[in-house]
């Protein structure tokens, strides 16, 4: 595993434990008036999933980008040392 993958992957595991963090030192939201307890649990519950598909969606946007900028910098960096090559050569 080169350098480039490593480096995602740690960019990768320190969002998700910022987000993990994020999640659970925020507060679950007050039952409103006239709400029964368990039923404020359910829609804490509700909103908590629906913030996990928020992330979920955004590591997988992360991830993505990252994969994209990974191979077109392998695709420079190749560039630029043919170049060098092909100077050398020369």
């Amino acid at each position: 595993m080169g350098w480039r993958s490593k480096f995602v992957f740690l960019l990768i595991v320190y969002a998700a434990g910022f987000a993990t963090a994020i999640y659970c030192l925020s507060p679950a939201p007050d039952p409103e008036p006239g709400q029964t307890l368990e039923k404020g649990r359910i829609l804490a519950k509700l909103k908590s999933e629906e913030f996990t598909q928020s992330v979920n969606a955004g590591m997988h946007k992360a991830i993505a980008f990252g994969k994209e900028a990974a191979t077109k910098t392998a695709e420079v960096i190749r560039e630029k040392i043919d170049e060098a090559q092909a100077k050398t050569k020369g």
